[in-house]
């Protein structure tokens, strides 16, 4: 389950303080999602899986000026970043995870041991969609807005509030209808942590053992301060797609496959 709308305020709150970036920069890791190249690059790793997911910034006219904003960030990220440090994200495929269902290991035993297994797993979104529908009033979009950079363990992201406890609620209870849906449960789908609202910039490639931790956090608390925008440019969640994806740079879909309007 996750968390009431004012607990999850107060906690993603604590994410853009300069103090945890202090802390959980001690303990970042080198992303599995990528591999190395012999000319210095990297390329995305196979890392299929399912989601649940805004539409991609390709596909998502109606929120132009949002993304701009973060290819914006993403690039006074990387201009201060050591080269190398982060792998960035291209910002075409720049999205809201709403629910993240299966991935790497977890998704090619359960295929290989069911040649059905998307096929139900596709079937089993549905009936979570409808049944969202048929509880909740739609009409109008979500509205989320730019809280500030936050780190992970393997990457670096933008962390989102709700403009209202509105919008908050009817996502909470869209992740119910997946995580409580025990024919999605028997094929493997379970709510792993609280939700926390997120785009991702970039993940963690090599990380020297000169890092200057202290001078990194430095620069995401000065980015924060300055690059944000003093107006607020919400992201409108209009709708939730079922969405495939191969590694971390792009998500792709069916038009026939599951999806509900907000």
């Amino acid at each position: 389950m996750d968390e009431t709308y004012q607990t999850y305020l107060n906690r993603v709150a604590r994410l853009v303080l300069p103090a945890t970036y202090q802390s959980q920069l001690q303990h970042i890791q080198e992303s599995p999602k990528f591999k190395h190249l012999p000319d210095g690059t990297s390329e995305a790793a196979p890392f299929p899986g399912y989601t649940v997911v805004t539409p991609p910034w390709e596909e998502d006219s109606e929120n132009e000026a949002f993304y701009v904003q973060l290819q914006e960030l993403q690039q006074l990220l990387l201009q201060q970043l050591d080269t190398g440090l982060l792998v960035p994200v291209p910002p075409a495929s720049f999205h809201l995870t709403l629910a993240d269902l299966v991935w790497d290991s977890a998704y090619r035993e359960r295929k290989a041991e069911n040649p059905q297994y998307d096929e139900q797993l596709h079937e089993r979104v549905q009936d979570s969609f409808q049944k969202y529908q048929h509880s909740v009033a739609t009409g109008n979009s979500l509205g989320w807005q730019l809280l500030g950079l936050m780190v992970r363990p393997r990457a670096v992201a933008v962390c989102l509030i709700p403009n209202n406890e509105d919008s908050y609620k009817r996502l909470s209870e869209l992740r119910r209808a997946i995580y409580q849906n025990r024919s999605l449960i028997g094929l493997g789908v379970e709510q792993q942590y609280h939700f926390t609202a997120h785009v991702t910039l970039g993940y963690f490639g090599e990380i020297s053992p000169e890092l200057e931790r202290d001078r990194l956090s430095d620069t995401l608390t000065k980015l924060n301060q300055q690059a944000l925008p003093d107006e607020v440019i919400p992201l409108n969640v209009q709708r939730a797609e079922l969405r495939k994806f191969e590694d971390m740079m792009r998500y792709s879909r069916e038009p026939d496959w599951p999806v509900v309007e907000f």
